[in-house]
Parts: structure tokens; sequence; C-alpha cells
């Protein structure tokens, strides 16, 4: 059977004040859609997966808010960390939780705040991905193709000399790249075997448990121990009490970076984990002048290059201004020139 796996334990504010350490931003509905991200995520795998083999991973602080906006997910498929311990130990507790209950589970593992524009496309490269892995021991990474030298990314160096036999759009990767400064990224551009690392995946239960096994045992041997509590009233005590001892590694490194079948899966279904105002700027409908209006009553008069985001139905009017941020939630109101946005932390703190 196909599952997939929700990673939504990020803590991620930099929306702020839409994203908050209590209400991040995978819980936020950032383009007025009526749909948050998590929401969307989930969404997109219908027809691929049934709600009953959805599994959420999220710290113990957002099980309410989980509950709350995915109500199709059963109770015992929200996976609760006590503490941040990286993507290794996240989804090696959610591997041998599923493996308890099919053996034979094909899984997609995703982030829970990214944005996808083509769904149709991106089912269709998921439905052949979880064909490959179905019938392989092969680990799957899907490699977004890149339209600018962007520096916030990761990326995947494919072996396009030959792809495999089984699907003749998969590569064997070469190499993993941290995320390069910008005269890298430039290089990357030119290379067409360099992809964006989207940060999902799509293996079998066996061979990802298998390769947690052999390659990060330290983290393997902490949920592999504790079979006989999955599904019982005890499980959440005893990760309470095992989890913080877990190493705090991502996936990338405690896996993928030393495994051997490690494939590239290249696609381009309009992805992007919309990590700031600026990417929002770029991705949300704009008029004439550049500005995004998200909300029900925004005007604009003489002013360029603007991303507005007030749902709270009040009236907005935004005159003279060029490449700022106005966003407004629970009695906050910002306003921060775009290109000042990495100072909004500090504003947060405030």
């Amino acid at each position: 059977m196909n599952h997939v796996v929700i990673m939504a334990g990020g803590v991620g504010s930099r929306f702020w004040p839409m994203s908050t350490p209590d209400y991040p931003k995978q819980f936020v509905d950032v383009f007025g859609s009526g749909r948050t991200f998590i929401q969307m995520t989930f969404d997109r795998f219908k027809g691929i997966v049934e709600p009953e083999n959805v599994w959420v991973v999220t710290s113990e602080r957002y099980a309410d808010i989980v509950k709350e906006q995915l109500p199709e997910v059963p109770q015992g498929n929200i996976l609760l960390e006590p503490c941040r311990r990286n993507t290794a130990p996240c989804i090696a507790y959610v591997s041998w939780r599923i493996k308890m209950k099919d053996a034979k589970a094909n899984l997609v593992v995703t982030p829970s705040d990214h944005l996808i524009t083509d769904v149709y496309e991106f089912q269709r490269v998921i439905k052949s991905a979880l064909k490959f892995t179905s019938e392989t021991d092969a680990i799957v990474t899907l490699g977004m193709k890149p339209t600018r030298p962007e520096t916030g990314y990761g990326y995947i160096k494919a072996d396009l000399a030959a792809s495999s036999l089984r699907n003749k759009e998969m590569f064997r990767v070469d190499e993993f790249k941290e995320k390069p400064n910008l005269e890298t990224a430039k290089e990357y551009i030119k290379d067409k075997s360099f992809y964006w690392n989207s940060g999902l995946f799509i293996w079998n239960v066996e061979t990802i448990v298998n390769a947690l096994r052999v390659y990060a045992p330290d983290v393997s041997q902490i949920f592999e121990g504790i079979q006989d509590v999955y599904g019982t009233e005890k499980e959440q005590e005893v990760i309470n009490e095992i989890f913080p001892t877990s190493p705090s590694i991502s996936i990338d490194y405690a896996v993928m970076e030393n495994a051997d079948e490690i494939f590239v899966f290249p696609a381009d279904f309009g992805w992007s984990d919309v990590g700031t105002w600026g990417s929002l700027h770029t991705l949300a409908e704009t008029d004439a002048y550049g500005n995004n209006a998200i909300g029900e009553n925004i005007r604009f008069y003489e002013s360029r290059n603007c991303v507005v985001h007030t749902t709270e139905e009040k009236r907005v009017i935004i005159q003279g201004l060029d490449g700022y941020i106005v966003a407004e939630k629970d009695n906050t109101l910002l306003i921060c020139k775009l290109e000042e946005e990495q100072r909004i932390k500090e504003f947060s703190a405030e």
C-alpha cells in the first residue's frame, strides 16, 4: 500500500506576523486560498494515498492544530515529537511505526509547507516513483529543474550519462551539494546535471529501515527497539522518554549522502518552498504594477512591487509605496521594506 508522511514539526515564523512559533507557516493560509500549506499538501495526494494511510509527524505543541486542519487523518496517525531532533529521527520513528502496520508499505515523505502549482504533473511523477521503489531497493529524491541561481536551496548533481533501465526518467545521484554562494550557484545553472533538492523522498519502508540500520544505527536502534509499544497506549510515553536521546541529524547527512542506490527524478511541477515574503511576491498573482493583494478589500494608489496580506476583513488603502510588505494578524501590523525582510525576526522578538 502507498503511504504519505507529512513532516510538520517546523517552527518557521518567517511570515510573521501571520506565522509564529506557536502557529508556524505550515498552518497558515499564506495565499488567501482558503487552504493552509499543510491542507494543500494533503490535498495533492488525493487519489494516490487513502486518508487512513496519511501520517503526520509534528511537535506535541501542534497536535490540536493538525487535528483541526486535517480531520480526515486518523488520530493514531498523528505522531508527536516531544522535542526537535531533525529529519532522520522523525523518519526513523514514522518508518518503524508504519512497518508494524504494513511491512511492504511504499512511502512518500514530504515537507508540509511547500507550494506545487501543477498538481497533475506532481501526481504523475509521484505515481511513477512509487512504482519504481515498489520494484527495487532504491531511494528516490525529486530534483527540481532550477530556473535561477538560487542560494537558498541545496543541489543534487545527477549522472545523466545513463538513466535507469526500469525508468528512463530516473538517474543515479552523483553528489549532494550544500546551499552555494551566488557564483557557485551560477556555475550549477550552466551545468544541466544540477537540480534543486526538494526534500521530497520516495522509498519502500523496508529499504529506508535497512538504510537507517546501516548508515545511522545510533538512530535506528532507538526506534527499532520499541516495536512492542507501537500502536499501544504506552507509545507516547515511551517516545517522550527515548526521542530526546536520539542524535539530531538530517536524513540527508544520515542516509542520502552515504547510501548507494540513490536516484534523482528530475521534475518540473512548479515547486517552491515559499521561504520568504520575497518568494511569495514572485509566486502570488500581481496587478499591472507588480502588487500582490491577498485579502478582500485592498486598494493600491501610486504603489508598485508591494505584497499586502490583510485577510481580517478590514479596508486597506496603500498609497505611494514601492517594494514594501504590509501584513496584519491578531492586532499586529507589519510594514517593512521587502529588501529588509531578513530583519523581520528581530522585529518579531520585540
